[in-house]
């Protein structure tokens, strides 16, 4: 496996690429993106399940209150239930990723 520097891909890069792709301005090109997250946010919270064809479904995930332990003192302790966030991943966009990796 070669060693290679991570990117992460940011807002701002997603606004480039709207800039680029469809000539509007950088700063309508972020307001794109900040709508776009926000739509997906509020969704989330309102417990909808958010798909986008050919990328990846999100679902929000009830967790029910357990007893765990700390690694470290070994203690029990109780965890509260949360909500956690899930994603998974279409066939597209593994098959997509898997023919792009390096080896």
């Amino acid at each position: 496996m070669k060693n290679k520097e991570t990117k992460t891909l940011t807002r701002s890069d997603l606004a480039n690429a709207i800039t680029e792709e469809f000539r509007v301005t950088k700063f309508n090109a972020l307001e794109i993106v900040e709508d776009v997250l926000d739509e997906i946010a509020g969704a989330l919270i309102n417990g909808e399940t958010v798909k986008i064809s050919g990328f990846g479904t999100f679902t929000v995930r009830n967790k029910k209150e357990r007893i765990g332990r700390n690694p470290k003192t070994l203690k029990e302790a109780v965890i509260s239930s949360r909500k956690s966030l899930s994603f998974r991943a279409s066939p597209v966009l593994k098959k997509i990723v898997n023919n792009h990796i390096e080896q």
